[in-house]
């Protein structure tokens, strides 16, 4: 796991050098065992190594191939490494990382190594003889990548912030991105909150030559499902399940270095416990962040697990207070504005000072096994489809009562819904993950900083292009792929990666493992609807799980946000409020509007439509960027 910079188009080397060692330094705290550049005319690249896999100095990056052609920058890792050396045995290895197979693998097989790859990575390869850059980012989009193109200058990095330090990128704010964050507390890749910074998607390739970029997609979730489930039993189908998941995690235990396991006490992270316990040579240590109030918290259910599975348990109990504290800190390492993060970097934190270099997380499964209460409404959605048909202004009239009578976050989504001219999967999906109503956006901004016809539907596009894949999936798996490509890898995974990485500790998600989901994305809705939670996958997994875990009650402490919000963090967000109302971007009136609606208990503005806000104004303005 590492951080990797690159520009091209700057022939002065002396140059060239100086802006690498900057970006560096940008992001040095995702890789302090290690650094390097590689510099010629034209071409700079860099990396700061945080070292997993042979941790010996000939891991140093950038690394040549055996030929001195191919220079390689790379984040990530790579879990089939060892299977592919086997089939290189032509290439004459000089050291036992994963990095070298990438080298060794480019050279066999060109552009289409990436098909070879399992593994979470992002990496660029410059041929020397060709002069060009060849970059690949993983599949679902664990690792990320960032870039910058103006002419004939090009520059890239593991985080938005790098590219800012270059000097070579305006400080400017992506006015249809900043529409995006607003619906829905994220920008959707490829676009980011910087004008002209965009992101790799998860499963596509780039070659940079010439001054020339193209980009080319190897995979995604729908046109790579597989149906070996369709013939198959419900009893052959969790043995699968179960095989691949097994595989998975054994897989992402392949390290040099001391590793553990996030552990909620919830199904996902469990689960991923028990498996490692099965498949580790050594006992597993597990952490929890957990809270003093008995009532509410976890532990118990934390326990349950570690003692099951003779784990070294690590519970951190923090007060809220503690956490709280944490809360400036946790802003500072925020890479890309998001409207969560900070759970992950408390966990991080403390996971990293007890001395661990690697976690595994149960990240993903709600995903890939439809855990969450967006697939049940969605089912349920495509079953009152009947009721699009009923004339527009009895919509509108049920959806207007409901909000004057019953005023909450629902019942503006539910009006949203009513007002639809169809109910298909592509309408309403994009509704039910939005944060802002497009007439509270609107409100907002005056929509004065676009013209109206230029805000594109984000999320709406996306699905779009789902259903022109042309791939007939099960209802529920249209929907996990939906999730894959808005909440999970724009929101879920970014967090995780800045915020892990901003205490050098590298997350590994066996959920994600790309066969895995292949294969459950072919399963059908009468074996993947979740009955009870995630019956699936609970299924699959046998009797690993106690009954304690698979049928708990949903709970979990939540912290006191909108309590903070009007007490100890008041001053900072009132500040960050007034700051914004102040932009040009913002209708004045309608922001600090929405701070007093907050404070008299609108129930229709909770703690995260304000929380949101002020972490968005926090980024802008320590980035510099208006």
């Amino acid at each position: 796991m590492c951080g990797i910079n690159g520009i091209i188009g700057i022939d002065n080397t002396s140059e060239a050098k100086k802006v690498i060692e900057v970006m560096n330094r940008a992001i040095a705290h995702r890789g302090p065992d290690d650094s390097g550049v590689y510099v010629e005319s034209g071409i700079a690249l860099g990396q700061n190594r945080l070292s997993i896999i042979d941790l010996t100095s000939a891991g140093h990056q950038p690394m040549y191939s055996m030929d001195g052609n191919l220079v390689l920058v790379f984040n990530g890792e790579i879990y089939n490494y060892k299977e592919l050396k086997q089939e290189l045995r032509e290439y004459s290895f000089q050291t036992h990382t994963d990095s070298e197979v990438i080298l060794a693998a480019y050279m066999r097989w060109g552009y289409e190594c990436v098909h070879r790859f399992n593994g979470m990575f992002a990496f660029a390869i410059w041929d020397i003889r060709k002069q060009d850059l060849f970059i690949g980012r993983d599949r679902l989009g664990v690792k990320p990548l960032y870039y910058y193109r103006h002419n004939e200058l090009f520059l890239f990095s593991s985080e938005v912030r790098a590219l800012l330090k270059s000097n070579f990128v305006p400080k400017k704010l992506n006015h249809e991105g900043l529409i995006d964050y607003l619906r829905y507390q994220t920008v959707h890749a490829p676009a980011t909150i910087v004008k002209n910074v965009h992101m790799l998607l998860p499963g596509h390739t780039m070659l940079v030559k010439r001054g020339q970029v193209e980009i080319t997609r190897y995979w995604s979730p729908e046109e790579n499902a597989v149906n070996d489930a369709g013939n198959k039993s419900y009893e052959e189908i969790k043995q699968d399940i179960f095989n691949l998941l097994q595989k998975s995690v054994e897989r992402r235990l392949v390290a040099d270095v001391p590793f553990g396991a996030f552990l909620s006490g919830g199904i996902d992270s469990s689960i991923i416990v028990g498996l490692m316990s099965q498949v580790a040579s050594q006992q597993v240590k597990t952490f929890s962040v957990t809270f003093e109030e008995e009532e509410f918290s976890e532990a118990k259910y934390a326990a349950i697990i570690a003692k099951k599975f003779k784990t070294e348990h690590h519970d951190i109990r923090l007060k809220p207070d503690d956490f709280l504290q944490l809360i400036p800190t946790a802003l500072n390492a925020m890479d890309h504005p998001s409207g969560d993060g900070p759970n992950t970097f408390v966990v991080s934190k403390v996971t990293r000072e007890a001395g661990i270099t690697m976690a595994l997380s149960g990240l993903g499964g709600d995903e890939v096994f439809a855990g969450y209460d967006v697939f049940k409404r969605m089912y349920a959605l495509q079953h009152y489809k009947w009721l699009a048909s009923l004339p527009l202004f009895l919509r509108k009239a049920v959806g207007q009562s409901l909000t004057r009578f019953k005023p909450s976050v629902a019942s503006d989504k539910i009006q949203q819904l009513l007002y639809l001219p169809s109910w298909s999967l592509q309408d309403t999906y994009p509704i039910t993950r939005q944060v802002l109503s497009e007439s509270y956006i609107k409100e907002l901004t005056g929509m004065s900083i676009l013209p109206e016809n230029h805000v594109r539907l984000v999320v709406r596009e996306s699905m779009s292009q789902q259903y022109k894949a042309g791939v007939k999936l099960p209802l529920l798996s249209q929907v996990s792929a939906a999730e894959m490509r808005t909440y999970m890898q724009n929101t879920l995974l970014r967090d995780t990666d800045q915020m892990s990485m901003a205490h050098a500790l590298e997350v590994r998600v066996p959920f994600l493992d790309y066969e895995l989901v292949e294969y459950v994305m072919g399963v059908s809705d009468k074996y993947k609807y979740p009955h009870t939670p995630k019956k699936l996958l609970t299924d699959a997994v046998g009797d690993l799980l106690p009954p304690e875990i698979i049928n708990r009650p949903k709970m979990g402490f939540t912290l006191p946000w909108k309590e903070w919000l009007k007490n100890e963090l008041y001053s900072f967000c009132e500040t960050k409020l007034h700051n914004m109302a102040a932009r040009d971007l913002f209708v004045k009136d309608e922001v600090l509007t929405i701070w007093r609606n907050f404070l008299k208990r609108e129930p229709q503005v909770t703690w995260a439509k304000v929380w949101y806000l002020v972490v968005l104004e926090n980024w802008l303005e320590e980035n510099g960027v208006a």
